[in-house]
């Protein structure tokens, strides 16, 4: 229930999605979930290092950790079956509920 309670929260999701390809810089990650208010990047980014998902470096850029990074590849089932949610519902006109 714990993690069902993280990853429910808006934007967690996204910015683990986010950090896959390695580290990003606060402002960078922010333009990267459609730019998202600071206040609330601040406050998420805090959950997740919190977790021991992310974890912001030296340089100040924030990354997966081996949890995180595990995390992301729980994910990776569900982005495929979204894909094929999406061309389903592309196939007879629908578009996918925002």
């Amino acid at each position: 229930m714990a993690a069902l309670d993280l990853f429910g929260r808006r934007w967690n999701l996204r910015i683990v999605w986010e950090l896959q390809h390695g580290p990003v810089g606060f402002r960078a990650l922010q333009q990267r979930c459609d730019n998202m208010s600071s206040s609330v990047l601040r406050q998420r980014l805090t959950e997740l290092v919190d977790a021991h998902l992310v974890a912001q470096r030296a340089d100040t850029t924030y990354t997966l950790t081996d949890l995180g990074r595990s995390a992301h590849q729980a994910l990776r089932p569900l982005a495929r079956w979204s894909d094929t949610w999406a061309s389903t519902l592309g196939e007879d006109g629908q578009k996918p509920i925002p």
